[in-house]
């Protein structure tokens, strides 16, 4: 169906794309994973188009977490307005700890429903199965015009429910361990399989970021992924989309030199301060696939008893070291956007090598097998913003990560 109008879709109006408009989310892709790969010529496809299109930095949303941020670029809008603050949340209906990944967290349109209620036929795959449901908000899957899967259940899909029918088996590819780079592979061989024959006019690619947790920009296994990744790049763009690369958070190592995780552990200085938990300390990275990071990131809030003098906790974490910033609700809402029924009293960011933990019997580390490598704080908000065309583009921190389809969209309209 050809559709002559441009589509409104939160606050903007989107072009209507002649060639698919394609947004690639590189899960936890720091700046520095593709100037190393590039600088090794392992990535040849997005040299040329940081050479023939345009490069830029962006920032992500706070907290730089996957759930975030996958939802900013969804909706285009920040958490305040999507609703979803994290992967992690007391539910303020009912006060218990819960995922953040139902339908019913989501408060904005996404931009791929709006697209389809304008006639367009739109795809998305993502690696994890968590932020399928979101993103596929609002889509039918009975007209033959939209597909949402994960990789991690590429096996069970059908045409009711993801617009497809058991997507491993027609992409050929058995459904990949979840705790593997070929979760992200399945992800860019779907894309470009889906781009030659469902031939969306929106399409988005989202990742995993197990590699970035586990390796480090020059270590092979980083290597070997980005230069895998380059090689679907370069398919997509030869057939033609308009393509932007971008992330929802970078990563930095956050270890000692023992290679031992480095964590202020905040439950426990809560507990010290105020009584065994009577504060409440949320770690919103908190999700089921926690072998790679332990649960613990540079993003935390708290929920302080009544009666505590919110100040003196204030001070006092201020004062602790690797702490960088301690916001007040209203602070956090003003400065990071955040919807404030979802976070506690105040809010915690720690710096670039250092994580916040609640209680240290509470964190299993066992399965970290190599030194922490995570995110979530001001310090993993760079993230690349990279079209395959000449357009404008402003720079950071003016151009967010979620900006992605608007200028997706843009570059596919020329």
């Amino acid at each position: 169906m050809t559709i002559q109008t441009p589509v409104e879709a939160n606050e903007r109006v989107y072009p209507t794309p002649k060639v698919p408009a394609i947004a690639i989310c590189l899960d936890g892709c720091e700046p520095e994973y593709l100037e190393v790969a590039i600088a090794k010529g392992l990535m040849p496809n997005l040299k040329r188009m940081r050479e023939t299109g345009t490069d830029r930095l962006a920032h992500s949303v706070i907290p730089s977490f996957t759930n975030p941020n996958n939802l900013s670029i969804a909706t285009g809008r920040p958490p305040i307005v999507h609703g979803i603050c994290g992967n992690y949340l007391i539910d303020p209906d009912s006060g218990e700890e819960v995922m953040m990944n139902d339908v019913r967290f989501l408060r904005a349109p996404t931009i791929f429903s709006q697209f389809y209620d304008a006639g367009f036929r739109v795809a998305m795959v993502t690696a994890k199965d968590k932020l399928r449901a979101l993103l596929g908000a609002g889509l039918k899957f009975d007209e033959g015009r939209a597909v949402a899967f994960s990789s991690e259940r590429s096996g069970e899909t059908t045409l009711a429910e993801h617009g497809i029918e058991n997507a491993s088996k027609w992409l050929g590819i058995g459904v990949p361990e979840v705790y593997s780079a070929e979760l992200s592979e399945f992800v860019f061989a779907a894309g470009v399989k889906l781009l030659k024959e469902f031939k969306p006019d929106v399409m988005y690619l989202s990742t995993t970021d197990y590699i970035q947790h586990k390796f480090a920009p020059e270590q092979q296994g980083a290597l070997d992924f980005y230069a895998m990744f380059d090689r679907y790049l370069g398919e997509l763009d030869e057939l033609g989309a308009a393509i932007v690369v971008t992330a929802d958070h970078g990563m930095k190592p956050k270890h000692l030199a023992d290679g031992s995780p480095a964590v202020i552990y905040v439950q426990d200085l809560m507990d010290k301060w105020l009584g065994k938990d009577a504060a409440r300390v949320i770690l919103p990275i908190t999700d089921p696939y926690v072998v790679h990071h332990g649960a613990l990131g540079s993003f935390a809030t708290a929920y302080l008893p009544e009666g505590a003098d919110q100040n003196d906790i204030i001070t006092k974490l201020r004062a602790t070291e690797g702490i960088t910033h301690v916001l007040t609700k209203a602070e956090a809402i003003a400065q990071f956007e955040l919807p404030g029924d979802r976070i506690g009293d105040i809010v915690m960011v720690s710096g670039e090598n250092i994580c916040i933990g609640t209680s240290e019997h509470r964190h299993d580390l066992a399965a970290l097998k190599e030194p922490l490598r995570s995110h979530g704080g001001l310090t993993e908000q760079e993230v690349p913003f990279i079209v395959n065309r000449v357009i404008d583009l402003p720079n950071q921190p003016v151009l967010r990560n979620f900006d992605a389809f608007f200028y997706a969209t843009t570059a596919a309209a020329q």
